[in-house]
């Protein structure tokens, strides 16, 4: 599953020894050295192979414990497209680009997903631009500065080009003298507009025209004679459309001409449509009050205006892009109320444009689609009560269907395949469009045939949520134990008879129970409805997207999309900036705030917004501190300043100290007092970056962490005390300028550094990352070590390296605070003076690859041991690694002894990991674009509920000492309870035969 780059070694060393931590001087580690010895390094490499055996998924738990949504982003305009991708074969396949920078083909029969393909850096906001010839083999796309060939069928990349500047715009190039269909594709490279045609077998540039004359460019479009290329020409804000007409063989310069006033345009994005690949192309616009349109037919120095209905609110047009389909397009014109179309035609001689015939005004919302059959060309329209088709040629309805969008369906665009039948009267068609509720449906002849969730891809944030069924009986449980015994008792009684309804229910579900039991049922999560399971592995993800709507997933019925809601309204192009989310479980609620002054609280089973603010109704929001325990936590929301937003719901002032970040320059410890009505903020300390520094990450300690055993024993028996400090952050740094990366302990209570590391050669843009779980923490970087092989080689890698904390040294000792069972981080002590430091055991282990977004698992006791969760971008993989195999205390230089085996299970040190593929815990899934790693304890302690986000959402369980509390799938019932009812039968015959003998047996002892 997974490959080693070029630049992985064979060889890694160790960066760290055991050494004391101290804040008066961090110890700096410079790249290590050792000598390795082959054999032993093969054996332990080996066994550390055979030790991630405890982390595979099974074969029978995939698809079952986990749920994945391959996603593609929600499907844009431009962008979406039915495609045959092989000219012999008469299927199409479903062709987008969605808003996250994803290319994908999906199976329109089923919506599944054939193959996807991520072509920008990181997760996009829209844009890029997506292609496909006619009756080729192939599409194309292109963002940022690439421009992309990939085969239609299979997703493989056909060849890649990268240019200087920004991609404005991608056509295909349909007719060229050398019988091949090429690429056009529109640069702004530093104000300089450029052209290049593309070969669309091989990605070389043929010709490429430039034009230096500051104009913006817009598109690129062609017809049968010329290429044209438009952009806008005058000062910000005040344009006209110019047009540029090209030779296609030479790329040289025909003509250009200037379009309409300046003024007419104010930007971009005001050139609605350019019409390519068509007889007559057009370029179109609207006036700043949406009162008349545009429209000039490329090749034509003129434009036509047409008077647009009042209260007109949104423009969109469709037109064919085949040259052999006639030269019609329809106009899409939304209202506040409604929407009407108005279907215009184009005379090829003349170039004059003229209104053919109008489509009624409709309320509600409705989406219009062209389709095209050789020189005929159909116009389908979808609304809230049925999908007709027309012909261009005429507004008589040549097909219609009932269709009955469910709540949130109402479609918002649409592509159609409209399919002649054979005798030329009746029609089909199939519609793949994008709701209202941020879903991608296909319509097939007016059913829905599959729906997928596209709106969950963009994920910003997510947290865990109890069904809160069982919440309340442990508040009625809490309330009887503080009530005196008598009260509590009634009150006991008065419950248990109230029980009583749910008897009936209850017998008449026993046989099936019974029979679950024996014949191996899963009574985990598969029963219908909302419920919480005995295992606690039925539970609701709250996800919050980028574009403001909220989805309820329901864990115990493989992530089933529960409810979703719009719950922030935000302007186009703009994304959601989540500052904080909680839920309170005692109260089935998420509360969400956003970096604009969004606030809301969501019912998490339901979605029902209890309360919503949206953008600009409070002062901007820096950050939020999380106040209160596991149970009951609610946001506090700061500025700027550091204090509490105004008007913002504020609880009871918190006593504790809040750690503020100060963007990537420091952190702050703060407490607030209330002071004649308002809150001020003291400042208690801070821990400031040098010059050239920037924090890259910044690790807490999860909120829920329980800690089973204060102490390590050790292979001589006795015990290792560990450090445990609650108010602990780890800090991150990177210092650019001398590829230095200092990771740094805090105590947030006194600002003091507990402990530091230093690692040289650090890639900053590899993003470091870290994480912090009971008495250690871990953070992955791309790093540089020598290996002293007799070369003093250099070599770079992804390391992970891990400290653990102890209270001392030495064995056996508690340290300076001894058997005291509280401490201050404000009190020195005695011996020595100062606050009480921990020892830090550190080690490092080199990856075969990039290690992201660093998180732990989660149990109920904290008993099972704790696994690393990590992302890996280059295989779309999430890998769960025990701790131990990372431990660092394994014995560098030599093997550990029986003692140590058979108590730490320690292995020999080996710095080279190769990711075993039975530690990925998604196994074959491709995960794409993780940002996220959440992780929640189930009822049992043996496993932990995984979540990941980002692109892809993706859910599963990890047991990472085996499933030692519950019995798995291969156990068989069958045979135990057959065995049991044997036994029974055997003894029931035998009993009267051994009682008769024994009896006998006593009256021959009187005989």
């Amino acid at each position: 599953m997974t490959q080693q780059p070029d630049s992985s070694p064979s060889q890694t060393p160790s960066p760290h020894s055991l050494s004391p931590a101290s804040d008066e001087a961090p110890s700096t580690t410079s790249p290590p050295k050792l000598t390795i010895d082959m054999r032993r390094t093969l054996q332990s490499a080996l066994l550390l192979g055979l030790s991630s055996l405890a982390a595979a998924v099974f074969k029978d738990e995939v698809g079952d414990i986990d749920f994945h949504y391959s996603l593609v982003g929600l499907p844009q305009v431009e962008t979406t497209f039915f495609h045959r991708p092989r000219k012999e074969d008469k299927a199409s396949l479903l062709y987008t680009l969605g808003d996250v920078g994803v290319v994908g083909a999906i199976n329109p029969s089923n919506g599944e997903l054939i193959w996807r393909q991520q072509i920008s850096h990181g997760i996009a906001n829209g844009g890029g631009h997506l292609r496909a010839p006619e009756g080729e083999n192939w599409v194309t796309s292109a963002h940022g500065s690439k421009v992309q060939a990939w085969n239609a069928l299979t997703g493989r990349n056909i060849w890649e080009m990268e240019f200087k500047g920004q991609v404005k715009d991608l056509e295909i190039m349909e007719l060229t003298e050398a019988s091949r269909k090429d690429v056009l594709a529109l640069f702004d490279e530093d104000g300089v507009t450029v052209l290049r045609r593309l070969h669309g077998a091989l990605g070389t540039v043929v010709w490429e025209f430039r034009e230096t004359s500051k104009d913006v460019p817009v598109q690129v479009s062609t017809n049968l004679a010329n290429i044209y290329v438009l952009s806008l020409h005058g000062s910000p804000g005040s344009y006209n459309l110019k047009v540029t007409s090209l030779d296609t063989a030479t790329g040289a310069r025909v003509d250009h001409w200037s379009v309409g006033n300046k003024g007419d345009i104010h930007g971009a994005e005001d050139v609605m449509f350019v019409g390519a690949n068509s007889a007559a192309p057009i370029a179109a616009w609207a006036s700043r009050g949406l009162s008349k349109l545009s429209v000039n037919v490329l090749g034509t120095k003129s434009k036509q205006d047409f008077t647009l209905p009042d209260g007109t609110d949104s423009i969109r047009i469709h037109a064919p892009h085949l040259i052999q389909s006639q030269p019609h397009f329809l106009v899409h014109i939304g209202t506040k109320t409604g929407h009407k179309a108005e279907v215009y035609h184009t005379d090829l001689k003349s170039g004059h444009v003229s209104k053919a015939y109008d489509l009624p005004q409709l309320s509600g919302p409705g989406a219009f689609s062209t389709s095209s059959d050789a020189a005929n060309v159909y116009f389908t329209r979808i609304t809230d009560d049925e999908i007709i088709i027309v012909s261009s040629e005429s507004h008589g309805v040549l097909a219609r269907w009932p269709y009955k969008p469910q709540d949130g369906q109402n479609a918002v665009h649409a592509v159609s395949e409209v399919i002649k039948k054979a005798g030329g009267k009746d029609f089909a068609i199939r519609s793949a469009a994008v709701t209202r509720g941020d879903d991608w449906v296909l319509i097939k002849n007016g059913q829905v045939d599959w729906t997928r969730h596209e709106g969950l891809s963009g994920a910003v944030a997510a947290v865990w949520t109890e069904i809160p069924e069982a919440e309340k009986l442990a508040e009625v449980l809490a309330e009887e134990a503080h009530a005196n015994p008598v009260a509590a008792y009634i009150h006991r009684v008065n419950r248990h008879i109230a029980d009583l309804q749910h008897l009936p229910a209850y017998l008449a579900h026993l046989p099936q129970r019974i029979i679950d039991g024996i014949f191996g049922a899963d009574l985990a999560g598969h029963k219908e409805g909302l419920h919480r399971d005995t295992f606690g592995f039925s539970k609701i993800v709250v996800v919050a997207t980028r574009r403001g709507r909220f989805y309820g997933l329901d864990t115990g019925h493989h992530g089933k999309v529960l409810w979703s809601r719009a719950v922030f309204h935000l302007p186009p192009g703009e994304s959601l900036d989540i500052k904080g989310i909680v839920a309170k479980d005692t109260e089935g609620e998420v509360t969400v705030v956003g970096s604009n002054g969004e606030r809301a609280i969501i019912q998490s089973t339901t979605g029902k917004i209890l309360e919503v603010s949206q953008a600009g109704s409070f002062t901007k929001v820096a950050t939020t501190a999380t106040i209160g325990d596991e149970s009951n936590q609610w946001l506090l929301a700061l500025g700027a300043n550091g204090l509490p937003v105004p008007n913002m719901p504020v609880g009871s002032i918190p006593n504790d100290t809040v750690v503020l970040r100060d963007g990537n320059h420091g952190v702050q410890g703060v407490k607030f007092t209330a002071k004649s009505g308002k809150v001020i903020k003291d400042d208690i300390w801070q821990f400031q970056v040098g010059k050239g520094q920037k924090i890259v990450d910044i690790a807490t300690p999860p909120s829920h962490d329980p800690i089973s055993s204060i102490g390590r024993v050790l292979g001589d028996r006795k015990v290792a005390y560990k450090y445990f400090n609650p108010n602990t952050i780890v800090v991150a740094v990177m210092e650019e300028a001398s590829n230095t990366l200092s990771v740094h302990l805090l105590d947030i209570v006194s600002g003091q550094v507990l402990a530091t590391q230093v690692y040289n050669g650090v890639d900053g843009s590899k993003s470091p990352s870290c994480a912090m779980a009971e008495n250690w923490y871990a953070c992955t970087f791309f790093g540089e070590y020598t290996v002293d092989d007799g070369t003093n080689r250099v070599i770079k890698g992804f390391q992970v390296a891990v400290s653990d904390l102890y209270e001392s040294p030495e064995s056996n000792d508690r340290g300076p605070l001894g058997e005291a069972t509280e401490f201050s981080s404000l009190n020195p002590v005695d011996t020595p003076t100062g606050v009480p430091l921990p020892w830090v055991v550190s080690q490092a282990y080199v990856f075969s690859q990039q290690l992201t977004t660093l998180s732990v698992t989660q149990t109920l006791q904290g008993i099972t041991s704790r696994q690393l969760l990590a992302y890996l971008p280059d295989s779309n993989s999430i890998l769960a690694v025990s701790k131990h195999i990372i431990d660092p205390r394994r014995p560098v230089d030599r093997d550990p002894t029986p003692a140590e085996i058979e108590a730490e299970s320690l292995m020999r040190y080996t710095p080279q990991f190769e990711i075993d593929g039975r530690g990925i815990v998604s196994h074959e899934l491709d995960v794409l674009g993780v940002q996220e790693i959440i992780a929640t304890p189930a009822v049992i302690e043996s496993t932990s509920l995984i979540f990941a986000y980002g692109i892809d959402v993706f859910g599963t369980q990890a047991a990472p000492s085996g499933v030692f509390d519950i019995l798995g799938k291969g156990f068989n019932k069958v045979t135990l309870v057959g065995t049991v009812l044997a036994l029974f039968v055997g003894v029931s015959f035998l009993a009267p035969m051994v009682r008769r003998k024994q009896i006998d047996r006593r009256w021959e002892a009187f005989l």
